[in-house]
């Protein structure tokens, strides 16, 4: 009965994700505008997945407020690993995952590989740079910490990035909406075909051995994230740069910003 209701329930679902001690419970907090969540200074207050709804213009949220993942070597405790099972499992059951990461600390390898939970999985994506007004500035700050971001988070260039400061909460929630937008968006299989002729007669597909990958066809089968299939004459004859190449096409016209694309290839002999 439990799995039921989770699926009819179509209220988006937002996991707040990180590192302990980020300020995943503060943001949610604020967003709340009342302490609903324990925050306290000692990292790993928070042992289990706690649902929040909040209510905001008429739209009902829920949050997801995880356990930060924590280094395998300081796992001692059996809850430990737990939480981090409850954050892959918050995961799965977000539309967006919201990765929190601690402006004093920068990002970390840990950081990098909580996103790439989020990334496996398919899932809407804002990177929020937490406690900003903490840091140092000089004109310079904000364009080199988002290239350190950019850098350690190379395989998700679509993720959305925003610096959160207390007064920045509502341009948080803007992006939110976008980014669910953009994981549910249907483009009509003409107007892809179009996009792949045009992209096509820019860039010759692959070849291998006098062969030349043929795509005949795009379709987009499903939302969440948008999924293509593109209907080829050999599998063998793909490659990445190329759907690379393709995917970027697609995002100029269509933004899909702050969600994943995937792409699946499927054979049709010549006839």
């Amino acid at each position: 009965p439990a799995r039921e209701e989770e699926e009819e329930d179509e209220r988006p679902k937002i996991a707040v994700i990180g590192k302990p001690n980020a300020g995943k419970s503060s943001i949610i907090n604020k967003l709340l505008g009342e302490e609903r969540v324990i925050v306290s200074p000692v990292a790993g207050t928070t042992r289990d997945a706690i649902d929040t709804t909040v209510k905001r213009n008429g739209q009902e949220y829920i949050f997801i407020d995880t356990a930060g993942l924590r280094r395998k070597s300081k796992i001692k405790e059996e809850l430990e690993r737990y939480s981090i099972i409850r954050t892959v499992t918050a995961v799965e059951r977000c539309d967006v995952a919201v990765l929190i990461i601690d402006a004093t600390e920068g990002i970390t390898e840990q950081d990098a590989k909580i996103a790439g939970i989020a990334h496996e999985r398919g899932k809407g994506m804002i990177i929020a740079v937490n406690k900003w007004d903490l840091v140092e500035k000089d004109n310079t700050t904000m364009k080199k910490f988002t290239e350190k971001i950019r850098e350690k988070l190379s395989y998700m260039p679509y993720a959305e990035l925003i610096f959160l400061s207390g007064q920045r909460l509502p341009k948080l929630f803007d992006m939110i909406d976008a980014v669910i937008e953009n994981c549910a968006l249907r483009v009509q299989t003409g107007v892809l075909n179009e996009i792949l002729t045009e992209a096509m007669a820019m860039k010759q597909p692959p070849s291998d051995k006098g062969k030349r990958l043929r795509i005949y066809y795009i379709t987009q089968v499903s939302v969440k994230p948008p999924t293509f299939v593109m209907f080829i004459n050999e599998k063998k004859l793909t490659h990445f740069s190329y759907t690379r190449y393709i995917e970027n096409q697609i995002r100029t016209t269509f933004g899909f910003r702050g969600t994943p694309i995937h792409f699946i290839y499927r054979e049709r002999k010549e006839k």
